[in-house]
């Protein structure tokens, strides 16, 4: 590099550093007066007393008149008013590379084990914009996701999102670490973000498994841990996706829940001072989501195939959130608890999901085949009631004859083993001569 290249680079370092001083601490913000810095910047704060001095990770989220309204990315002990504040003039950027694949981080790209962070990593924001519309070729190919009734009624294109919208205890976890276990994808980088700290190891080692594990990054951050730590788990995941994306890879992203994520920003946001709106959530939760949502899916150079799980609370598949990210999304599963019961799982409902690109990515016969399967399933549920009380007389109607007889195969097609191993191909033909079987 010529001397005359450096130096547009010399004029761009910080030649001082920028510092503020702690006036007041008010529930979950911490109000500074300086440093001269902005929205998303990070902040030092050094706490503590001299013999046990400790450095605390803060981020600006709002200025009030003359004060800097930062929030912790730990916790606001050791903080005392006239502590230093010191400005960073930078966003938070994590260290990612092949060297943490096999590994569960922090949203600040800490191994949670306490191994130290891998050498050769690259820097990269957490934060960063979705790609240009006119950049992204369109969806023309199908994933592997290795589940029997994904691959065959809801087959899945690379670089589609999608939502799974269940109530708790259906089973999305389930669902994630069969998928992430057979699917075809490069690799997988899965965001637990909100969950509780039980279900974390055991995710890992029961869901995930050693094998899924060995192609995966896994992005921690639990429900104890501050909102804005939350919010930086569904970051990080996603700019290590975008990372590998940009490598040429297929990348699988699994986010469990969206849901948590909305939550965190509300705390955020009524914080700050931000009106709650829409069942208490405030406008700036409605702005993050697509913002989040939008930054997976196609580039130039590779895909993201997106997973995101919905929480509905009390099943109800209409509240703000679920109705926010179904609008988003390229497609939705839904779970239902009545399939569950039943001892059916994956307890997706068939019926109430779609993939929306799925018409684009298949060939007729089995675009046929799927819609053949719908309509059976249609039939036999308007019917149900009359079957099962004796009050339906067969004869009476040729459709609901064909589809009492279907109904067990298709329960048994539909059905899945958690640790059954079945492929895109095996899945489609055995749909198609289901549907061809007794026509």
């Amino acid at each position: 590099m010529k001397a005359n290249d450096l130096l547009p680079l010399i004029d761009q370092i910080e030649t001082f550093k920028h510092f503020g001083r702690v006036k007041r601490v008010v529930g979950l913000m911490i109000e500074s007066q300086g440093p001269e810095s902005s929205i998303g910047d990070v902040c030092y704060i050094h706490a503590g007393t001299k013999s046990k001095k400790k450095t605390i990770l803060a981020e600006v989220v709002g200025f009030k008149e003359e004060m800097v309204i930062l929030m912790p990315y730990t916790t606001l002990a050791e903080i005392s008013p006239g502590s230093i504040v010191e400005g960073t003039s930078r966003p938070l950027e994590v260290k990612i590379g092949a060297e943490l694949i096999g590994k569960a981080i922090d949203p600040l790209g800490r191994p949670i084990d306490g191994s130290p962070i891998p050498k050769g990593l690259s820097s990269i924001p957490v934060d960063q914009n979705p790609p240009n519309p006119m950049e992204r070729p369109p969806i023309n190919e199908a994933i592997n996701v290795g589940v029997r009734m994904i691959d065959s009624m809801l087959t899945v294109g690379k670089g589609q999102r999608v939502g799974i919208f269940a109530g708790s205890g259906v089973g999305k976890s389930t669902l994630l670490g069969m998928v992430a276990r057979n699917t075809t994808a490069d690799i997988n980088v899965i965001g637990l973000i909100g969950e509780r700290g039980r279900e974390v190891r055991e995710f890992i080692e029961k869901d995930l498994g050693p094998e899924g594990l060995a192609r995966s990054i896994v992005v921690v951050a639990t429900s104890d841990q501050p909102a804005l730590m939350r919010i930086k788990g569904a970051l990080t995941a996603t700019a290590i996706a975008e990372y590998f994306r940009d490598k040429g890879l297929n990348v699988m992203l699994m986010m469990d829940s969206v849901t948590r994520v909305a939550m965190a920003q509300r705390e955020i946001g009524l914080a700050v001072g931000e009106p709650p709106t829409t069942k208490g959530y405030t406008p700036s939760v409605f702005a993050i989501l697509p913002r989040l949502l939008e930054r997976t899916g196609t580039n130039k150079i590779g895909t993201i195939t997106a997973f995101y799980t919905v929480l509905v609370d009390g099943d109800d598949m209409n509240e703000p959130i679920a109705d926010a990210v179904r609008g988003i999304l390229d497609g939705h599963f839904v779970m239902d608890r009545q399939i569950a019961n039943k001892g059916q799982y994956p307890a997706i409902n068939v019926l109430k999901s779609i993939s929306r690109v799925m018409n684009n990515i298949v060939d007729a016969k089995h675009k046929q085949s799927a819609e053949n399967m719908r309509a059976s399933l249609s039939t036999y549920m308007e019917s149900e009631d009359l079957i099962n009380i004796g009050a339906y007389k067969r004869g009476t109607s040729k459709e609901i004859d064909d589809s009492i007889k279907k109904q067990p195969q298709i329960i048994s097609f539909l059905k899945q083993g958690t640790h059954e191993k079945v492929s895109k191909e095996e899945s489609v033909f055995n749909l198609i001569q289901l549907m061809e079987k007794g026509e």
